[in-house]
């Protein structure tokens, strides 16, 4: 079943990121061609340097790994031999370049620095960058492929059910402790000083770019935001994708130019237009978030220790006090109520739960409200304060149709599209050209009909 579980990896967008990087952080092994598919082929050196790294990841296999390595290349050959015909499927440069960015930060996270992605990888970003531009492009003709594959495929009560009363008993699925529960927050106050300070330096900032000093030099040195490693530039979106007031500002600059300073929710901004392309634009900013005293934290934990103290004492409901008090918009007009984004219930489990909220609500009792707690606001990043009321406790048990529906439900999705996928491939397999060399001709592949 390994070559399932990827398979469905790939369906979920999950396409691992440093395996098909790695072949440019070794010394090159001689090429052989070991398998050809349509038009495309898979050199021993793929394979070599994948399995090397998975080694180095400590990932094992039960079977024949270079056997798996060679059939998820198959596969993923398969799809982009398809998707390159279909006139449906285009894969832009500026797709590619904003993937590659993508990626970028993501090794800088992993690794630490650029400078530790460079000795990694033992050359200069440009140049990693530039060998990667065929990988990047085939994975997003393989994802694109897939996702027309599987975009018409959904499920039915009926069959939800159906599959439910069929499943044996040893395969429903266990369901982990969840919990449901609603929360008031407050954001500390920031001094007017302080936010005048945050200004004038963005004012500074403007000023030094508009006089020649570069934009992104600036944005490494002094942004406190995510992409201030890749000098503030954030890639290509749309106006609902940004923050309104950010946006607004945005979409009114030039080319090149700055805007004044901006407030989001975020923080505090200055942005400076890169290109426009459509309906999509693509900025790069410097973020600076306003520093909170010591005396602001302790005014909004004594307010929500108030708070707390009158919902205990029945003198106003927990809901209505979320309504009334909490800075969290998300919640405070659904009475408080959190909302799990990856299943859109009001369930949690505790990896789903912020590590702030787990370590409170895994010692509490249902209807208990807590202590004030110091966080990190979801959205922007910037420190509040919470309280929150287990609202009720759901033990550890097996799936049931009354409970879990939702998650039978992306159970059953989940098998429907790897059966129409298996069926694909299969299909492709018989109609495609493909040769594998003999060295693999033992391997047991999860697909009889690589081998004709």
């Amino acid at each position: 079943m390994r070559i399932n579980k990827l398979i469905y990896s790939l369906i979920a967008g999950c396409i691992l990121i440093l395996p098909p990087l790695a072949g440019v952080s070794q010394d090159k092994v001689v090429d052989q061609i070991v398998a050809v598919v349509g038009n495309n082929i898979i050199l021993k050196s793929e394979i070599e340097e994948m399995f090397r790294d998975q080694q180095a990841q400590g990932i094992t296999s039960e079977g024949d790994m270079k056997c798996e390595i060679l059939e998820r290349f198959l596969i993923d050959k398969l799809l982009v031999a398809e998707a390159v015909i279909d006139t449906d499927i285009v894969v832009t440069d500026n797709q590619i370049n904003q993937n590659l960015d993508g990626r970028l930060q993501q090794w800088i996270a992993h690794f630490g620095s650029e400078k530790e992605v460079e000795n990694y990888f033992k050359k200069p970003i440009p140049l990693l960058k530039a060998d990667l531009q065929e990988v990047i492009k085939n994975q997003l003709f393989a994802q694109q492929m897939q996702s027309k594959i599987l975009k018409n495929v959904t499920v039915t009560p009926s069959e939800v059910r159906y599959y439910y009363r069929n499943l044996k008993e040893e395969d429903i699925p266990m369901i982990p402790v969840q919990y449901e529960y609603q929360q008031i927050t407050i954001a500390p106050d920031i001094d007017p000083a302080e936010d005048n300070r945050i200004k004038a330096l963005l004012r500074d900032y403007k000023k030094r770019v508009e006089e020649g000093t570069n934009f992104a030099m600036l944005a490494v040195m002094y942004s406190e935001a995510p992409e201030s490693r890749v000098g503030g530039e954030i890639g290509y979106l749309g106006r609902a994708q940004l923050d309104p007031a950010y946006a607004a500002a945005a979409f009114n600059l030039k080319e090149d130019k700055v805007s004044n300073v901006v407030k989001s929710e975020f923080g505090y901004h200055i942005i400076q237009l890169i290109d426009r392309k459509g309906e999509k634009i693509n900025t790069r900013h410097i973020l600076l978030r306003p520093k909170i005293t010591p005396e602001a934290q302790q005014k909004a934990s004594g307010q929500l220790d108030s708070i707390a103290e009158a919902i205990r004492k029945d003198k106003i409901k927990f809901d209505q006090a979320a309504m009334y008090f909490s800075s969290d918009k998300n919640s405070r007009n659904n009475g408080g109520v959190m909302i799990n984004p990856e299943t859109l219930s009001s369930r949690f489990s505790v990896e789903e739960l912020d590590p702030d909220v787990s370590k409170v609500i895994t010692r509490m009792k249902v209807n208990e409200i807590s202590d004030p707690f110091q966080t990190t606001d979801e959205n922007s990043k910037q420190t509040v304060y919470k309280i929150i009321r287990l609202t009720n406790l759901t033990s550890g048990h097996r799936a049931n149709l009354q409970e879990d529906y939702q998650k039978l439900a992306e159970l059953y999705l989940a098998k429907k599209k790897q059966d129409v996928l298996n069926e694909w491939i299969s299909t492709q397999q018989a109609k495609t050209y493909i040769r594998i060399d003999n060295t693999y001709a033992n391997c047991n592949f999860e697909f009889k009909n690589w081998i004709k």
